[in-house]
């Protein structure tokens, strides 16, 4: 072997059968974690063999694609409904999955060209839209809506009617949202990584925006497996343990998120009405179920429960946490000033994509010969939507406040960690 073959390093190759395996390995973990969520959530009994189509739907659902709600009540009767919900526990597994798929073959490489990187990531899009196309055109159910042993199951009866209710995706939405997706989760894993190659004329931004990127996946995981500890907690001490592991499997992000953007003091609107629940914590439906439209945020929680406010403790001591790491890893010679402006950019996108992917919304409704006005039993509504300027400018302040401190406290240790290099070199 040559001195020159030697010395030149394994770069792995990073062509279509490894952008294959990438695209297959994050669909089956997103699938998997679907399925067995909605199993604990009860949905193995649906009828007509709809649970494999449910579960490609709730994939399409995780990637940003639109699923539409459509019913059949006949001439004589009238139906609505409408769903938008991204269950980001799916979500978050495919991203880190397809995230590490991504990158895998680009490990132990310093720089990277922008065509090679394009054409990596191309590789991946086009096989990613091809099971995108897939997916949604294997989306596609109905079902059958029973109308109850009352006044409109009778009418039913009279006139041989079978309301149905079904769903399809919007083709074209699915695939354009499904690659903004897949852009999101390239970009952020080429920002998160340490090791990851980078253009050479970005190289320059990697110092600012890698610690901040890093700090706030960190931030946001953190979240994710404190709520798990306590959903598993509680369903240990209280029951229900179907009901926390469909949770934990579908949701918990929405909900820890959720939380983190309440501590942080950010206001939320929403209504329950009907059947629609959330299914932990209990307060949040009890806050959110009147007649009008509700405001969530940690006054209103705490008219229910007073421990909500340990919320703000939980956001401080993490956010802290953030801070350091992002300071821990930028170099040392930034002054706190910059930390803090990072910081609250940083913090204030984060805000902004939870507000945007947080948003929940669900409606249903029959009417059969005016008798149940799209209002009555069967029907229901769910809705949950940030205030998001009020929330973006919180999200500025505490990041402010938080890069400056943990700017301090990264100096302080730093100069700890220094002084004790030194002593131990300085002969007795």
């Amino acid at each position: 072997m040559s001195p020159r073959t030697a010395s030149t390093p394994v770069v792995a190759r990073h062509g279509w059968v490894q952008a294959l395996v990438a695209v297959l390995a994050a669909l089956v973990a997103m699938s998997v974690v679907a399925a067995l969520g909605l199993l604990a959530a009860g949905a193995g009994d649906l009828p007509d063999g709809a649970f494999p189509r449910v579960v490609v739907a709730t994939v399409v659902t995780a990637v940003g694609g639109t699923v539409e709600l459509s019913g059949n009540a006949g001439a004589l009767a009238e139906s609505a409904a409408g769903l938008t919900v991204m269950p980001l526990s799916v979500t978050l597994v495919g991203a880190l999955v397809l995230g590490s798929g991504f990158l895998r073959p680009l490990r132990h490489r310093a720089v990277a060209g922008g065509p090679e990187l394009a054409g990596w990531a191309a590789r991946i899009a086009v096989l990613w839209l091809l099971a995108l196309l897939g997916l949604a055109f294997g989306a596609r159910q109905t079902f059958a809506v029973s109308l109850g042993d009352g006044t409109l199951g009778d009418l039913g009866d009279v006139f041989g009617l079978s309301p149905k209710v079904g769903f399809t995706t919007d083709v074209p939405l699915t695939l354009v949202f499904g690659v903004l997706w897949l852009a999101g989760v390239l970009v952020l894993a080429l920002l998160v990584s340490p090791g990851a190659p980078l253009p050479g004329r970005l190289l320059r931004f990697q110092e600012s925006v890698r610690p901040a990127a890093y700090a706030m996946v960190v931030l946001l995981l953190a979240f994710v497996v404190l709520g798990v500890v306590i959903a598993l907690i509680t369903a240990a001490t209280r029951g229900h343990a179907a009901e926390t592991l469909a949770v934990i499997l579908l949701g918990m992000p929405n909900l820890v998120w959720l939380a983190l953007t309440l501590g942080l003091g950010a206001t939320w609107h929403g209504r329950v009405h009907g059947p629609f629940g959330l299914p932990m914590p209990h307060v949040l439906d009890e806050v959110l179920r009147t007649e009008d439209v509700a405001t969530l945020n940690l006054h209103t929680l705490a008219e229910h429960d007073g421990r909500v406010w340990w919320l703000v403790a939980a956001d401080a001591v993490l956010l802290l946490g953030a801070a350091f790491l992002m300071a821990a890893r930028s170099p040392a010679r930034t002054p706190p000033w910059r930390y803090a402006l990072h910081m609250a950019a940083a913090l204030t996108l984060t805000v902004l994509m939870i507000c945007l992917v947080g948003r929940i919304s669900a409606h249903y409704g029959l009417s059969l010969l005016g008798i149940g006005d799209l209002g009555g039993d069967l029907s229901g509504e769910l809705f949950l939507k940030p205030d998001l300027w009020s929330a973006l400018g919180i999200a500025v302040l505490w990041g402010l406040a938080i890069g400056v401190l943990g700017a301090l406290l990264a100096r302080a240790v730093r100069r700890r960690e220094s002084a004790a290099a030194t002593g131990a070199g300085e002969p007795y």
